[in-house]
């Protein structure tokens, strides 16, 4: 048995393992004997003996800027999600303010604190606004708006039944061309017998990303539209007193087949068509909000107006 000694002098020829040269450059190199020499004898190193193994890993573009692309593949999701909330508190916003709306008559009956609520609900939804240049989304603009409410104290008389008795306001519209730059806003009235409008056609310039300025053209009263019966209310408000008419109802039913000819005859003349020459009827709007469903608008003196588009589903909101 050979000694301690001995095997510390055990010579060893080492052979160098160097891989071609490549643009691979493994990050250390080996170095292993191929053969030993032991008591005077050289010994090879048996073939079967394990090879060094070399892992090489390609390092590509794409590999190299792996984590900033899924670090970037993440952010649509996240815009998405975001996106998403925004939309759902927007709808919050305009479902509240509809309904803030309910008994006020379009603004007329409104209290001070229902108006403050109003103003607040108005203001968060002008800072959501999704088209900050309404007037560069014209196609949005395009249709017919119903008035849901006004802070226009202008409209108030118009709105009373104390002014028109037996008549009461059954919707006030705006309905816009883009194509043609044409806006027309109309009344209609319902009465006991027949149903009208009166409406003003306009033509409007865009002069900023939000405000048009209009210019009104002619005024129309249309034909009187018959309705299938004569309906008589109880009670009548006029000048700020309540009129009861029961005792006139047998009277005012006697009289009924003679309305009804006379509203036939001239429900059978065309629209009554009034030009407007005047060179100061002209109004400017302000466009705060636009969406596909909801506008608001702010006019001369601060004014503001509440619309909702034909046929959205606010509108079955407001009337509930």
């Amino acid at each position: 048995m050979a000694s301690l000694s001995q095997l510390n002098q055990f010579r060893c020829k080492a052979l160098s393992v160097t891989p071609p040269a490549s643009n691979l450059t493994p990050k250390t190199s080996i170095s292993l004997p191929c053969m030993v020499e032991f008591s005077g004898q050289s010994i090879r190193k048996p073939n079967n003996s394990p090879r060094p193994v070399f892992c090489v890993r390609a390092v590509t573009d794409d590999d190299e800027w792996g984590p900033e692309k899924k670090e970037d593949s993440a952010v649509p999701v996240a815009v998405a999600e975001e996106k998403a909330v925004e939309e759902l508190e927007t709808d919050r916003l305009k479902k509240a303010l509809v309904d803030s709306f309910y008994g006020t008559d379009r603004g007329l009956k409104a209290t001070s604190e229902t108006r403050a609520e109003i103003v607040e609900l108005i203001t968060q939804l002008e800072a959501k606004n999704p088209n900050p240049a309404p007037t560069e989304a014209l196609t949005l603009l395009n249709g017919k708006w119903i008035l849901a409410y006004t802070s226009f104290a202008g409209l108030f008389p118009l709105l009373s039944r104390g002014t028109l008795p037996l008549v009461k306001v059954e919707e006030i519209s705006q309905t816009i061309d883009s194509q043609n730059f044409t806006v027309q806003n109309s009344v209609q009235f319902a009465g006991p017998l027949a149903t009208t409008s009166v409406s003003t056609n306009a033509k409007f310039e865009v002069r900023s990303p939000k405000r048009v300025q209009i210019k009104f053209d002619e005024g129309i009263i249309s034909t009187p539209q018959l309705t299938d019966s004569l309906v008589i209310p109880e009670n009548v408000e006029f000048l700020g007193q309540k009129i009861d008419l029961t005792p006139f109802k047998g009277i005012l039913n006697s009289l009924q087949d003679t309305a009804s000819n006379v509203a036939r005859t001239i429900s059978s003349q065309p629209p009554l068509k009034i030009p407007i020459s005047n060179s100061n009827a002209q109004s400017w709007l302000l466009t705060t909000y636009l969406d596909e469903e909801l506008r608001i608008s702010r006019g001369d003196g601060g004014s503001v107006f509440v619309l909702i588009k034909e046929g959205s589903s606010l509108l079955s909101s407001l009337s509930s």
